[in-house]
């Protein structure tokens, strides 16, 4: 098992660029996508941009009546099922209505996620954000994955997050049951996952024709991804201003939902891609492979549109990669791709 290449390709698109932009002149006509979150942020543009180049786009969602008022009138091609990433019998649920349907799935967009919120566990004992980001989108994507087998060339996005820097997976304690808790290593620790994530499908997915990315779509101050973040905490996180509009720079990595769907959107769609799955993106390109800055620097990481692009080393590991499958398949047995 080969590590992703992690270098640009020379998308032509940049970080203002909208998930419109990215698929003008894409057509996705008889293509069957899902979006996890897909009805609010980045996950609702993302939906918008793929069920206008064509795509039957079907939007799983805790509650499907609030899907469904969110998504009136962003296309006629939008389905909304119930799906909720924390509850497994609701994932294997959602996911043995699509395969009866007998329908092929091209395009898994795992956009869904949580951010800051406090020491939390699921009734398993897991960890919220580990549970929630990554093994509710690994039993998703095990679960669906006879649906992504028959489409003939099918993509699995994993929406990750810059703050993988903060943290590898701590394999001796992953839930935090014997260290201090912090909420952005355990953002971080998830969000390295989904990126070790894309690079365990791809590694599985060859024969089935499968592959998978990761994106860090950028600082969206006006999604509801955290309920922590005040407009104090988005001040001086240089965010919002001191008359409360949004600070909006793409190429710093502050955009607008249109511009941080963008990544995803086209990591989804464009075809310059086949064959480099396991890669991570962001601002419409394949990232350079960085180095991991020093301890002391790695808080400074959190102040949003401080960091270069870029993806670090432990998120990348063709053997870290499988470690975590293994251990995710441990905490969330059930039909095992391997």
């Amino acid at each position: 098992m080969h590590s992703p290449v992690q270098q640009p390709i020379g998308s032509g698109f940049s970080a203002a660029n909208t998930a419109l932009e990215v698929v003008a002149g894409v057509d996705l006509t008889g293509k069957t996508a899902v979006v996890t979150g897909g009805h609010s942020g980045v996950g609702l543009e993302t939906t918008r941009a793929l069920s206008a180049a064509g795509a039957q786009v079907v939007v799983p969602v805790r509650d499907p009546a609030k899907g469904r008022a969110r998504l009136a009138g962003a296309g006629d091609n939008i389905e909304v099922d119930r799906l909720d990433l924390a509850e497994p019998a609701s994932v294997d649920d959602f996911a043995a209505r699509f395969v009866a349907s007998g329908r092929p799935l091209h395009i898994l967009v795992n956009s869904a996620g949580i951010m800051g919120v406090p020491l939390t566990r699921d009734n398993r004992g897991y960890e919220a954000h580990f549970a929630t980001n990554h093994l509710g989108h690994f039993q998703l994507v095990r679960q669906l994955w006879p649906a992504l087998a028959t489409a003939g060339g099918a993509r699995v996005v994993n929406v990750a997050a810059w703050a993988h820097r903060m943290s590898p997976i701590v394999f001796d304690d992953p839930m935090f049951e014997h260290r201090g808790y912090e909420w952005i290593l355990a953002y971080g620790q998830s969000k390295t996952a989904n990126i070790l994530h894309a690079v365990g499908i791809t590694a599985r997915g060859a024969d089935d024709g499968i592959e998978a990315f990761a994106v860090h779509p950028g600082a969206i101050p006006s999604t509801d991804l955290s309920p922590w973040a005040t407009p104090d905490i988005l001040r001086a996180m240089d965010l919002m201003d001191e008359d409360g509009n949004w600070v909006i720079d793409p190429e710093a990595g502050k955009k607008t939902p249109q511009q941080g769907a963008s990544t995803q959107t086209w990591m989804a769609t464009d075809p310059r891609l086949t064959g480099l799955g396991g890669v991570y993106g962001e601002n419409n390109e394949v990232s350079p492979l960085v180095a991991l800055p020093e301890p002391d620097d790695l808080q400074a990481l959190a102040v949003v549109g401080k960091t270069p692009p870029g993806v670090v080393p432990h998120a990348l590991d063709p053997d870290v990669a499988d470690r975590l499958w293994d251990l995710s398949e441990r905490l969330v047995p059930g039909t095992g791709i391997r």
